[in-house]
């Protein structure tokens, strides 16, 4: 039993080293491009992937996944980098973009302090699935620049750009086909290595032996330098510099937790496994603390990488280590020699990631769910390319949020009947909240009723204040048509709110339930 523990250790041991390899070589141009974006020093990225990898994958609530600088995040920190730029002089934007960093850090790390990792849940199976639709998208859309001799500033950029042609084309999509078919074949002959690595070694091979003319990972800049150094961002300390930086914090830590417990739902779902969010939330925050003040730009959990890790075998924390290591010694070694690796070559793994990420289920089952679920998956998909991440998933819930709403208030009804007094008995049945009320007042006859009228909540709740005023309405129309109105089975919290129809309520101290309303005015 002991030999066969020993035996699997180092059979994980090995994939999470290979996928690490795999995973570092990847981040190389991702962490570049997104330094880029934001509009900081190359290694300003490098660095981020590296401190933010290493420190969510020894601490973090999801082994496998792997964290690093990301698009998601800068597209945002471009905007307070050039804001800086304007408002405190020329190289001050990457100063404040460290100090934002580590106040985003902090409050990542109260978030999870204060166990705030668990409102993941309330995210909509839909919005998951317009989340990694519309994720596989960007990451899509980011590779197309390679296939550019020179790419305007923007998101949008590729679209204006200044495509390849003749045999650059040629040997750049022959390149990628080679990657991608190797990367989809290779596992089906052996599971040795990983097939995203095998590919990238076969490429880089080819590359190199013939000299091929492609882009190279040197193109697009020197990954050269030393370890980061320990420094305090050279901002001022006051008032005035933290109204600055927070509401882009606020946003980074927005965007940093929302895609990084996604990501970690997402991984969950595909290793059969549970991974720990507020774990993940406290140690996503520690590591941009940690980033900010080592010269790095921050980042997230990645979902490109983390989809590269996982089908590559990488489970164990070890992966993450590993990818971060290796990344490190890119960056202090290698740098000659990753800088030959062929940029094809990488867009070609990226474009299985895509494939890999992308749920192609959704188009199968999109006439068979409920037409408001598969509206929010294409919204979802749609607004996370158009905007960003966080917008995407809270437009999501939102309308999530409204349709059950609008459901919901279908099922307040009423079955109604003559007691032995003679009084007429609505027996309510379902919700009374904000949208039901509508519904809720169309349910009674007013002038058809008789002089008494018993509303019995037995089988309802009062939910909101929108039902206490409907509550009110209805009583009003009964006194106003100088009829009673009997309300019985009602909270007493409910009764302390309710002001003309106060005094109609039926008291039993044994029978009437006791629940809060959703309203400020007793609190």
């Amino acid at each position: 039993m002991l030999f066969q523990l020993v035996l699997k250790h180092q059979a994980n041991a090995k994939s999470d080293i290979l996928s690490g390899l795999t995973v570092a070589l990847a981040l190389v141009p991702e962490a570049v491009a997104f330094a880029f974006i934001a509009g900081v020093h190359p290694l300003v990225g490098l660095y981020a992937a590296f401190m933010v990898g290493l420190v969510t994958a020894v601490f973090g609530g999801r082994p496998g996944m792997i964290s690093g600088a990301t698009g998601a995040l800068a597209v945002v920190m471009v905007a307070l980098v050039a804001q800086a730029e304007r408002q405190f002089g020329d190289g001050a934007g990457v100063q404040y973009l460290f100090a934002a960093v580590i106040l985003m850090g902090f409050i990542q790390f109260a978030a999870g302090a204060l166990k705030l990792g668990k409102f993941i849940r309330i995210v909509p199976h839909p919005v998951m699935l317009g989340f990694v639709n519309g994720l596989a998208i960007v990451i899509f859309l980011a590779q197309l620049p390679q296939l550019q001799n020179f790419t305007p500033e923007g998101k949008w950029g590729w679209v204006s750009g200044d495509w390849l042609s003749g045999m650059a084309m040629f040997w750049m999509a022959g390149l990628i086909g080679l990657t991608m078919l190797i990367t989809w074949g290779l596992p089906k002959l052996t599971k040795t290595i990983p097939s995203a690595l095998a590919a990238i070694v076969v490429c880089s091979l080819l590359v190199i032996g013939l000299d091929i003319d492609t882009k190279r990972v040197g193109d697009l800049a020197s990954i050269a330098g030393g370890l980061p150094d320990f420094s305090v961002p050279l901002v001022a300390f006051n008032l005035e510099t933290l109204l600055f930086i927070a509401p882009y914090s606020i946003i980074f830590a927005a965007i940093g937790l929302i895609e990084s417990l996604l990501t970690l739902t997402v991984i969950d779902e595909m290793t059969e496994t549970r991974g720990r969010g507020n774990k993940e939330c406290m140690a996503q925050g520690a590591a941009n603390i940690v980033t900010g003040f080592f010269g790095g730009m921050g980042g997230c959990a990645m979902i490109g990488q983390s989809m590269i890790n996982v089908n590559s075998g990488g489970r164990g924390r070890l992966s993450g280590i590993a990818a971060a290591l290796f990344l490190l010694s890119f960056i202090l070694f290698a740098s000659p020699l990753i800088e030959q690796i062929p940029i094809a070559a990488l867009t070609g793994v990226m474009f299985m990631v895509v494939i890999g990420t992308f749920e192609w289920s959704s188009f199968r089952i999109m006439r068979r769910i409920p037409r408001h679920d598969a509206f929010v998956l294409v919204l979802v998909s749609g607004v996370t390319v158009v905007t960003d991440l966080a917008v995407a998933v809270v437009v999501g819930v939102i309308v999530s949020a409204l349709v059950f709403a609008w459901e919901h208030a279908k099922h307040i009804r009423a079955s109604t009947y003559t007691d032995n007094n003679g009084w007429k008995v609505y027996e309510l049945s379902g919700p009374l909240f904000f949208s039901s009320v509508t519904d809720f007042k169309d349910l009674f006859d007013t002038k058809s009723d008789p002089n008494d009228v018993v509303i019995e909540f037995k089988n309802s709740r009062v939910c909101d204040h929108s039902a206490i005023e409907a509550i009110d309405t209805v009583a009003e129309r009964y006194s106003a048509a100088g009829k009673t109105l009997h309300l019985r089975h009602v909270s007493p919290e409910c009764r302390k709110l309710l002001k003309r129809a106060g005094t109609l309520v039926e008291v039993n101290l044994l029978e009437d339930p006791n629940y809060k309303v959703a309203v400020d005015e007793l609190a």
